[in-house]
C-alpha cells in the first residue's frame, strides 16, 4: 500500500513537472521565435525605405547600423527588368535565380511571408515610384531556434533527473508519518486482537467446563464466576478502545470550562486513599490552592485515575506514592511518583504507546497498557503534555497544561 501510494505521489509530481516544462518551454520558445523574426522584419524594413542607390551592389559596408543580417534587394521596373543590391553573400548576377524569387514571391498573396525551398524571409514593397522586395536569410534563425531547443532539452532532462530525484526524497519524506501510523495501526490490531483472544479462551473453555456433568454444582459456580469476572475483563478493554476510536477521531466533545484543577485533583484523590492504605502504602500530597485551568472535568479526572492507578500498580508496597500540583511560569505541572522498577530510555519513550507494559506489567493479568496512552490524548486535547522521567529509583508522570488567562 505505502510502496503504491510513493509511485503515486511521485507520478503526480513528475505530471505537474512535465506539464510545467513543457508550458515553460513553449513560451520561452514562442517570445524567442517572435523576437528574432521581430528584429528580422525591422531590418528588411529599413532596408524597404532605403533608396537603390544608398547601398551599392558589392558594397555591404555602406549597410546601416541597425542591419545585421544577410539580405538583399531586388527591384522590378515597369519593363520587368531585375535589379539587384544587397549582402555580397548572395549571387545577386544569377537573373534566372533572382526571377525564381519573384516568381515565388508573386504567387503569394501576403506581403511578407517565408520561402522555405529557399531559407529565405521576404517583404514585398509596391509604392507609386518603385516595386521592389526585399529578401533576408533566415538559415541563422534557424540555426538559433534549433539551438535553442537543443539547450532547453539537455538543460530540462538535467532538471527532470533532478525533479525525479527530489520526488524521491519527498515521496519518502510525505509518506512516512503515513508509514508510521500503517505500522501502529497494524501492531493495535495485533495487539487488540491477542488482548480479545485471552479472555475469549478463557470464557469458552469455563462454559465447555461447565456444560461437562462430571463437574460438581460448586465447581460450576466457580466457572460461572470466573465467565463473569473474565467478561468484566474484557468490557473493560472494549471501553478502552473505544475510548481511544472516539478520542482519534474527535468524536468525544471537549466540553472546555473554567474549573479549579486544584479542589479537582484533592477529589480524585480521596477514593484512592483507601486503596493505598490497603496495599500499606502511604499517598502524600502537595498540591496548591486555587490553580485554575480550561478543561473538560470529567476528561481530566480520569487522567488524574490513570496516573493513580498506575501508581497503585507499580510503586512498592513499602514507600509512598506523592502527588504534586505547582504553577509553573504560565502553566501548571501535576507530578504522580512512586518508588518503583526504574523504567529504562527505551521505556520512558514507549510507556505511551498503546499496549505498551513494562515487563512486571505483563503478567498482572490487569493491565491492557491502554490507561496512559488515553491519559496522552486527553491531555493533547487540553493543549498540554505528558512525560515520565525515572531518577533514583522513582518513577514520575508529569503533566504541563495552561493556565487560565487571569492567573498567568
Amino acid at each position: 500500500m505505502l510502496k503504491r501510494l510513493r509511485i503515486k505521489f511521485i507520478a503526480v509530481i513528475m505530471s505537474i513537472v512535465t506539464v510545467l516544462f513543457i508550458v515553460i518551454f513553449g513560451f520561452v520558445l514562442h517570445f524567442t521565435t517572435q523576437n528574432i523574426q521581430r528584429e528580422s522584419i525591422q531590418m528588411m524594413r529599413a532596408m524597404v525605405f532605403r533608396p537603390p542607390d544608398a547601398v551599392p551592389m558589392g558594397r555591404p559596408d555602406n549597410m546601416p547600423d541597425n542591419i545585421r543580417l544577410p539580405l538583399f534587394t531586388v527591384n522590378i521596373s515597369d519593363d520587368g527588368k531585375l535589379t539587384a543590391f544587397g549582402s555580397d553573400l548572395f549571387d545577386l548576377n544569377d537573373e534566372t535565380m533572382l526571377k525564381k524569387l519573384v516568381d515565388a514571391v508573386e504567387e503569394r498573396k501576403k506581403d511578407t511571408g517565408i520561402l522555405p525551398d529557399y531559407d529565405l524571409r521576404y517583404m514585398r514593397d509596391e509604392n507609386g515610384f518603385r516595386k521592389a522586395i526585399v529578401f533576408a536569410d533566415i538559415s541563422r534563425e534557424k540555426a538559433m531556434i534549433k539551438g535553442f531547443i537543443r539547450n532547453s532539452l539537455i538543460i530540462g532532462l538535467i532538471g527532470y533527473a533532478a525533479f525525479f530525484v527530489i520526488s524521491l526524497l519527498l515521496a519518502k519524506w510525505v509518506t512516512k508519518p503515513v508509514e508510521k501510523t500503517w505500522n501502529e495501526q497494524k501492531q493495535f490490531i495485533a495487539d487488540a486482537s491477542h488482548e480479545l483472544k485471552t479472555p475469549l479462551t478463557v470464557i469458552m473453555t469455563n462454559a465447555e467446563m461447565m456444560s461437562d456433568k462430571s463437574y460438581s454444582e460448586s465447581d460450576r459456580d466457580g466457572f460461572t464466576k470466573n465467565i463473569l469476572s473474565t467478561s468484566k475483563r474484557m468490557r473493560g478493554l472494549v471501553e478502552s478502545l473505544l475510548e481511544l476510536a472516539r478520542l482519534d477521531n474527535n468524536r468525544a466533545a471537549v466540553k472546555l470550562a473554567t474549573l479549579d484543577l486544584s479542589k479537582l485533583i484533592n477529589d480524585s484523590i480521596l477514593p484512592f486513599e483507601p486503596l493505598f492504605y490497603e496495599n500499606d502504602m502511604e499517598l502524600a500530597t502537595d498540591i496548591d490552592d486555587e490553580i485554575s485551568v480550561e478543561g473538560d472535568k470529567d476528561k481530566l479526572r480520569q487522567v488524574m485515575n490513570i496516573l493513580l492507578d498506575n501508581a497503585l500498580k507499580y510503586s512498592d508496597p513499602a514507600d509512598k506514592a506523592t502527588v504534586k500540583l505547582k504553577r509553573q511560569a504560565a502553566n501548571c505541572v501535576l507530578s504522580v511518583s512512586g518508588l518503583g522498577t526504574p523504567l529504562t530510555k527505551e521505556e520512558l519513550e514507549n510507556i505511551f504507546k498503546r499496549f505498551y507494559r513494562v515487563d512486571q506489567a505483563r503478567n498482572d493479568g490487569q493491565s491492557y497498557g491502554l490507561g496512559l496512552s488515553i491519559a496522552e490524548s486527553i491531555v493533547a486535547e487540553h493543549n498540554g503534555k505528558i512525560w515520565a522521567e525515572s531518577s533514583n529509583g522513582y518513577n514520575t508522570f508529569y503533566v504541563s497544561l495552561p493556565l487560565t488567562a487571569k492567573q498567568e
